[in-house]
C-alpha cells in the first residue's frame, strides 16, 4: 500500500477513535470495517447503524476512563499507530500488545486484595499467553524467515509499587483503552477481510468480543468500587491526548522496524 494511502487510513482511524471519545462510533473505530474502500469482512464483522458507540463507551467527562481529550497523553497512546495493513501486521502488533497485558496482569496477581481481580488477573495471563503462542506459531509457519520485530510503545503506566485499591484502579483505568487497541485491530482485521488464512478469523472474532465483555465488565468495577463514570482529573491514565504523543496522528504507537 502506498504512503498516500497509509497516511489516509490513519488520519481516517483516527476520526474514528475521535467519534468514539464523542460516542458515535460502532464496533470501536466507526471506519474500521472499510477504511479504504475495501469490502469488509462477514456480515458479522461489518458494523450495523445499531450498533451505537463503542460498546456503550460513549464519552463521559473528559473522556474514556484514562483516555482525555487534551494534554500530552500517556505513552503509547497513540492509537492512530494501529493500523493493520494484513494479516502479518495484526499477528505482529498483537503479539506484544498482549504481552504487555500479561505482564500487568502479573503485577496486579501479586498486588490485588479482590479475589475478583485475582481471577481476572489470571483469566488473562492464561488466556492470551495461549494466544500469543498461537500467533508466534502462526508467524513461524505462514512467515518463515520474515522480520517480526516491531516498534512498540507501551499503552499502560508502570504499575510496579501499587498495591491494593490505587493497584487496582490504576489497571483498570488503563486496561480499558488497552482492551480497546486489541477490539480495534481485529475489527479492522475481520471488517475489511484481511486474514489470508480462514484460521485467523476466529481467532480475532474471540479476541475482539472476549476483550469488548472484558471491557464491559471493567467499567462495572470501575463504577461499583470508585463511583468512576468517566475521565476526571486523576482518573483514568492522566492527561489524555488527542494531540501529539497522544491519540492524534503524531501519537505513539506501534510500527514495524
Amino acid at each position: 500500500m502506498s504512503t498516500n494511502n497509509t497516511s489516509t487510513r490513519k488520519t481516517l482511524l483516527t476520526a474514528a477513535i475521535a467519534a468514539v471519545l464523542a460516542g458515535g462510533a460502532v464496533w470501536g473505530v466507526a471506519l474500521a470495517g472499510d477504511l479504504d474502500g475495501r469490502p469488509g469482512g462477514a456480515a458479522q464483522d461489518r458494523p450495523t447503524a445499531g450498533m451505537a458507540g463503542m460498546y456503550g463507551m460513549g464519552m463521559s467527562g473528559a473522556g474514556i476512563y484514562g483516555m482525555g481529550m487534551s494534554g500530552a497523553g500517556m505513552p503509547g497512546m497513540g492509537m492512530s499507530g494501529m493500523v493493520v495493513e494484513d494479516e502479518f501486521d495484526y499477528l505482529t502488533m498483537m503479539i506484544p500488545h498482549h504481552e504487555e497485558a500479561i505482564r500487568n496482569g502479573r503485577i496486579l496477581l501479586e498486588g490485588t486484595d479482590r479475589p475478583e481481580m485475582r481471577a481476572f488477573a489470571t483469566s488473562i495471563i492464561q488466556t492470551q499467553t495461549r494466544e500469543v503462542e498461537q500467533m508466534r506459531n502462526w508467524l513461524a509457519s505462514w512467515y518463515p524467515g520474515r522480520d517480526t520485530a516491531v516498534d512498540y510503545a507501551p499503552m499502560m503506566r508502570d504499575l510496579t509499587g501499587l498495591r491494593g485499591d490505587a493497584l487496582d484502579r490504576a489497571f483498570l483505568a488503563d486496561m480499558i483503552p488497552h482492551h480497546m487497541g486489541a477490539v480495534m485491530m481485529s475489527q479492522q482485521l475481520l471488517g475489511q477481510g484481511l486474514a489470508a488464512h480462514t484460521e485467523l478469523e476466529p481467532f480475532a472474532r474471540t479476541v475482539r468480543d472476549a476483550q469488548h465483555a472484558e471491557i464491559v465488565q471493567m467499567r462495572g468495577w470501575l463504577a461499583d468500587w470508585f463511583g468512576a463514570t468517566g475521565m476526571g482529573p486523576g482518573g483514568g491514565m492522566g492527561p489524555g491526548g488527542m494531540g501529539p504523543g497522544g491519540i492524534g496522528p503524531g501519537g505513539a504507537g506501534m510500527g514495524h522496524r
